[in-house]
């Protein structure tokens, strides 16, 4: 009688405390969904910052993630590679896992932070590269972890099968192995490309922000998450509405690559 009370003490308090979390997710999404599409217009997207839009920081933000995703693709994944295929789980393949999982869980400000002093205070301003670099450092971890977990899902009959018929490794590792794995490594990539994308902090210390339209990446450059950051603190109603805006659409953007990496992992199933 006792274990059915508690259990349903427990059932309960589980329930409120899932409801409680809605809730409040459900809260935040109505009230920037309410705010932020009553502050959209159409000259909000076709106008720079300077001029009371946000174009220029969508092209700023979208240029600087996916530069980072070009950096940091190639070099998490080959990581990864190494990590599953080569490493044969030595002393050196735990202390890269190791420390992978430290930087996945290191605070943002620290990655920008530390950029700062590499690539910020010795070219003596705030620039784009430095802002690229940062979003790199937070995203290879994330697709060294996906890249590793994805390929021990892979059927070591797999490989014994392409061994059999005289593939090398590298073509057996190419060929057979990513190809049976790259649904899950497309999935991770997609998730931590929306990560990144709405990174604030490391921006802050290594892009910073310009409000006019530029492609210069060794100056300061347009970024909508440090923007919105700074909107939301003037005192004017034009500024914070600005904010309203960029934050849903911002919002939105990352929504729907969470929602492709779901889709996608969804019809692999």
């Amino acid at each position: 009688m006792n274990r059915l009370i508690l259990n349903k003490i427990i059932l309960i308090l589980s329930s409120l405390s899932a409801l409680i979390g809605i809730g409040f997710l459900f809260w935040i999404l109505v009230t920037l969904s309410y705010k932020g599409i009553t502050s959209l217009h159409f000259e909000t997207f076709t106008n720079d910052l300077v001029g009371g839009g946000i174009r220029n920081l969508l092209v700023g933000q979208f240029t600087m993630a996916l530069m980072a995703s070009a950096l940091a693709v190639p070099l998490g994944m080959m990581a990864g590679i190494y990590l599953r295929e080569y490493s044969n789980n030595g002393k050196l393949a735990s202390v890269i896992r190791n420390l992978s999982d430290v930087m996945m869980s290191a605070p943002s400000i620290v990655i920008g932070v530390f950029v700062f002093a590499l690539f910020v205070d010795p070219f003596g301003g705030y620039n784009g590269w430095a802002g690229i670099v940062a979003l790199a450092i937070m995203m290879i971890p994330i697709i060294i972890s996906t890249t590793d977990n994805m390929l021990a899902l892979v059927p070591k009959e797999l490989r014994e099968a392409g061994i059999a018929l005289g593939g090398s490794k590298h073509k057996i590792i190419l060929q057979i192995v990513i190809k049976a794995a790259k649904v899950g490594i497309t999935t991770g990539v997609l998730l931590s490309f929306a990560r990144i994308i709405g990174e604030t902090a490391p921006l802050l210390f290594t892009s910073a922000n310009n409000q006019f339209f530029t492609m210069d990446l060794t100056e300061q450059f347009p970024s909508l998450t440090v923007s919105i950051y700074n909107l939301a603190t003037y005192p004017d109603e034009q500024s914070r509405e600005l904010a309203w805006a960029a934050s849903f659409v911002l919002t939105m953007v990352v929504l729907c690559i969470n929602l492709l990496g779901r889709y996608i992992t969804r019809n692999k199933k």
